[in-house]
């Protein structure tokens, strides 16, 4: 087993040896990263938003967007994004922002070149009303071949006050893909058990999901991979046919976060051409698990 690991390891080392150019700059309300000068993502934090969330997340092949950045039914599900519902009897998730936002307290570019770093510190607050928690974030995106983006999210929640969160389906680390690429549209949700769709995948804990589908003749998909080191890990998922899924526990149990006990959670986000074994997604989590 360890050989296997150490193989797999090297190959991945070697697959992932392309070198391209990325860069980031701030434009406006956004941060825009671009893979070789062609955009791929953006992280949007207008304090007007419920939240910061990335969008487009543009698939290698297609030039076009695999997450919606709002779509019927529950246009509040902005692409790629971190929130949650029932903190402390307020909502970071939906509904209007006097409930709650997260607000950017502005992102700066640490890096960038062979990858991409940006930090942001966030604020969730509901107005004139103390925050309740201020997270800290850094995400690093990396183009290791053609074929393959990947968005690494850290976020570590530090409780200014004695912090609560009630069940909810409405939590953490969340995509939301184009309808085109849903089951419901003949897309591909899979699990890391080789489970499939909301039938096979909701309430049901793994490391990783894959949501992938073809559009205009080509493939492609975004997976979510969990880190070890994460709270809850493996977590259950909160999945669904029209194109959302998520891993959150908090469907099922509550949260009890006391003022300055911090909370660091870690996922990756591959962005692939191609389905899940092709993009290697197994092989891919186990060098991030290591």
């Amino acid at each position: 087993m360890r050989a296997f690991l150490v193989v797999t390891l090297l190959c991945l080392a070697a697959f992932d040896a392309a070198s391209a150019e990325l860069a980031a700059s701030v434009e406006g309300k956004q941060v825009s990263v671009t893979v070789d000068g062609k955009l791929f993502t953006a992280y949007k934090f207008d304090g007007g938003q419920k939240y910061p969330y990335f969008w487009p997340v543009i698939g290698p092949a297609s030039g076009k967007s695999v997450t919606t950045e709002t779509s019927e039914p529950y246009p509040h599900h902005h692409s790629l994004f971190f929130g949650c519902d029932h903190v402390n009897g307020a909502n970071y998730w939906q509904d209007v922002n006097e409930r709650g936002q997260i607000l950017s307290q502005g992102p700066n570019v640490i890096e960038q070149g062979e990858r991409v770093v940006i930090e942001d510190v966030c604020l969730w607050k509901q107005p004139e009303k103390e925050p309740v928690i201020r997270d800290t974030r850094r995400i690093t995106i990396t183009a290791p071949d053609e074929k393959t983006r990947l968005i690494d999210f850290e976020i570590t929640l530090d409780p200014l006050v004695d912090v609560k969160v009630t069940k909810t389906n409405h939590s953490l680390f969340s995509a939301r893909m184009v309808p085109e690429l849903s089951v419901k549209a003949g897309g591909t949700l899979v699990n890391a058990q080789g489970a499939k769709s909301e039938a096979g995948t909701f309430e049901v804990e793994s490391p990783w999901c894959d949501y992938y589908g073809t559009r205009g003749g080509l493939t492609e998909g975004l997976a979510i991979l969990q880190h070890p080191s994460n709270r809850w890990f493996p977590s259950k998922w909160f999945t669904r046919d029209y194109g959302f899924f998520s891993p959150t526990p908090l469907n099922w149990e509550e949260l009890d976060l006391p003022k300055g006990q911090t909370l660091t959670l870690k996922y990756r986000v591959v962005v692939h051409e191609g389905n899940t074994q092709t993009a290697r997604i197994g092989e891919r989590f186990a060098a991030y698990a290591n």
